[in-house]
């Protein structure tokens, strides 16, 4: 392991005066190699870990965590045998990375890895505590854990809704409670005789999004039995935030063209009623936060042209909203760009996020007037 050369530009790239900004942390600027980065999490204030990958010259691709133990002041680069693409941290020290082949983990934060599921088709992890997980991914798939990991069993619940397994996914896992989550998947058609992606059509409204089937499946006895429902919407889900004060958002994602890149949904746990509570053409969401008693955050970044998905980033893009109706934009670093972004927000100031083109970045606050 060796110590990573970052920017710390907190010192030198300072917040407009009176006003928030995120400022980077880490900018993996080198001839050698670029970073990609494919999730971050920080389950403490001082603790964090990103994973993803460093392509090199000649294209050989390494796997990579990148890990700080002080807030961000100093940052390691810890290999890893297969590439994570995503991450869940029960606490400080105990964390699973998931990675197209299986599961990983962690007690060392983030710091060393060992396989404990080989399993191809994953997209997340879940964990209530240390002995009670729930894998999900395709075609189909729901994996359920009583011991840490170390023995998995399908959750027959998840084969129940009527939709063609080939096609199906589960995607986004939340909990507001022990007792209380949620899991949300789709099942999406195939487009047949698709000569080229969206992004490379020349009328990309050709191709426009199609209905999909969004899949929720719901526990209130800790995952001991699980229901299912199905409606018809635009867009895959693609992630579940569930706060312990009863706010549940879902982001939805679109890939094909239509009106807006991404849209979020906030869904009443009692009643299962569901509301929009943020769609923007100029704003292509790609993570969304609940601070525990605090604001929400939503980030993504500005679509470069009609369609959001597409090899070209944008402009980083972060939102906040105190009610889940009102959203208002934080300023980033003008050189930040992304086709991705995660945030992780620990506390209420203790807000980061990750960009696919190799940064850190960090909310930094005025100083105090005295």
């Amino acid at each position: 392991m060796r110590l990573l050369n970052v920017l710390l530009l907190a010192a030198s790239v300072s917040s407009l005066a009176g006003q928030e900004k995120f400022v980077v942390q880490l900018f993996h600027d080198e001839d050698k190699s670029s970073l990609t980065l494919t999730d971050l999490k920080f389950p403490s204030a001082r603790r964090g870990v990103a994973v993803g990958f460093l392509t090199e010259k000649g294209g050989r691709v390494r796997g990579t965590a990148v890990v700080t133990s002080d807030a961000g002041q100093h940052w390691s680069y810890v290999p890893t045998k297969e590439i994570g693409t995503s991450l869940f941290f029960l606490n400080e020290t105990a964390g699973w990375m998931v990675t197209q082949a299986g599961i990983w983990f962690t007690d060392e934060g983030g710091r060393s890895w060992r396989r404990i599921l080989k399993r191809e088709g994953l997209h997340r992890v879940y964990f209530i505590d240390a002995e009670r997980g729930w894998a999900l991914g395709g075609p189909k798939l729901l994996l359920a854990t009583r011991d840490g990991g170390k023995t998995w069993k399908k959750v027959p619940e998840a084969d129940k809704p009527r939709t063609d397994a080939s096609t199906t996914s589960y995607n986004a896992i939340g909990f507001g409670t022990p007792k209380v989550g949620l899991i949300a998947g789709w099942s999406r058609p195939m487009r047949r005789n698709r000569l080229l992606p969206s992004w490379a059509d020349t009328k990309p409204e050709r191709q426009r999004e199609w209905p999909s089937t969004l899949i929720v499946l719901q526990t209130r006895d800790g995952g001991e039995s699980w229901t299912s429902s199905l409606a018809s919407v635009f867009g895959s889900a693609t992630q579940v935030r569930f706060a312990r004060d009863g706010r549940l958002v879902v982001l939805l994602e679109f890939d094909d063209y239509f009106e807006w890149p991404s849209e979020l949904l906030k869904i009443d746990p009692r009643t299962g009623k569901s509301a929009t509570v943020f769609r923007d053409r100029k704003s292509a969401i790609t993570d969304v936060e609940l601070v525990e008693q605090g604001p929400a955050y939503a980030v993504g970044f500005e679509p470069p042209g009609k369609l959001a998905h597409s090899p070209i980033p944008g402009k980083l893009k972060v939102l906040r909203s105190n009610d889940l109706e009102h959203w208002a934009g934080i300023p980033v670093d003008y050189r930040a760009l992304a086709s991705r972004a995660f945030v992780a927000a620990p506390g209420p100031q203790d807000v980061w996020i990750a960009t696919d083109t190799g940064m850190i970045l960090k909310l930094q606050s005025p100083p105090p007037i005295h």
